[in-house]
């Protein structure tokens, strides 16, 4: 009989039967309750050696973070670390390349550390349906949705990226933009990235047009001087551009850069549009225009949802945060 025997019979997580087991508190009395019934009916012994070995990492949440110039992340890193340590949790936070793995990374840290719950900023869903089976703490997607992967013990709190791309992409059409290029990310290692292109090729579609992503597209990683030196190539690659969609405000920054190097006006030459709705781009000239997200929303419901689940072992919660557009001064009505 082992801790993840008592947690698949007693229906609630490892880290709260290893919590119950370790007299840790921050277990409700039901599952307390039901964990010792399923112990007793056992005579389950805990290894004292292996729960001193243990001891430092017990009642800890990992967050692994894609991606190392991310904002957004950056950001939302902040608020979750301050609302985990009031709540009297370890955090441990890890930080992997855009391309990485996060899956794979979150199985080691199950083996060397044993967190009670994992939060992932980043995520591309082919690496969970591969892999996600093989950790068994309660995890939760930040920014992504995780209800079509039907995981019980992965839930997801996020903005609808597809129909915000759309509309950012529609906010373009409807100031007479038609030469429209996008700097996104790589769809291959992104579900975010992945799901905004999506609601490009919505938009494209409901104004009657084909979007061509060798000419329209170029990838980055969302830094600024990724989206620099991805505005360079987009502008060479469609010299009668007046408009781009940004996927992150950090690309659609380095991008104005590049634009006025290269001697072009924005908003009057060429328009603007990014996505995150980050603090700084209230304070660039011009001011940017930008689809929000609701960090604080966000990274609360994220640590109350993954606590929840911590102690009670229930099924999967999934919840979107609204969006909306700021409208700043980097778009204007094409002529």
């Amino acid at each position: 009989m082992t801790i993840k025997d008592i947690a698949k019979e007693s229906g609630y997580s490892v880290g709260t039967v290893s919590r119950t087991l370790n007299g840790s508190g921050s277990v409700s009395e039901r599952a307390r309750k039901r964990i010792l019934e399923v112990v007793e009916k056992h005579n389950f012994e805990l290894n004292t050696n292996a729960r001193h070995l243990k001891k430092q990492s017990k009642d800890g949440i990992a967050i692994i973070i894609k991606g190392t110039n991310n904002m957004l992340f950056a950001a939302l890193v902040e608020q979750l670390q301050g609302m985990i340590r009031l709540r009297g949790y370890a955090c441990m936070v890890y930080y992997i390349d855009e391309d990485d793995n996060e899956v794979e990374q979150a199985i080691r840290i199950c083996q060397d550390r044993n967190p009670s719950g994992i939060l992932f900023l980043g995520c591309y869903k082919e690496h969970f349906r591969k892999k996600f089976s093989s950790i068994s703490v309660p995890c939760v997607l930040v920014t992504s949705s995780a209800e079509d992967m039907g995981f019980e013990h992965l839930s997801s709190v996020g903005t609808d990226d597809t129909e915000a791309a759309r509309y950012a992409v529609s906010h373009l059409f409807s100031h007479g933009h038609e030469k429209i290029g996008v700097l996104g990310g790589n769809m291959k290692r992104s579900q975010a990235v992945f799901d905004r292109y999506r609601g490009i090729l919505q938009a494209f579609e409901e104004r009657g047009m084909e979007f061509h992503p060798d000419l329209q597209y170029e990838s980055a990683h969302f830094s600024i001087s990724e989206g620099y030196s991805a505005a360079k190539k987009l502008i060479r690659k469609m010299p009668d551009l007046t408009a781009i969609f940004a996927m992150a405000d950090i690309t659609a920054i380095g991008a104005i850069r590049a634009f006025t190097d290269a001697g072009y006006r924005v908003p009057e030459d060429i328009s603007v549009i990014g996505f995150d709705g980050l603090e700084i781009g209230a304070y660039l000239v011009p001011r940017l225009t930008t689809i929000h997200q609701n960090v604080s929303g966000i990274a609360t419901k994220c640590v109350e949802i993954l606590l929840y689940n911590m102690d009670n072992g229930i099924s999967a919660i999934h919840e979107r945060e609204p969006f909306y557009l700021v409208p700043g001064e980097t778009v204007v009505t094409r002529k």
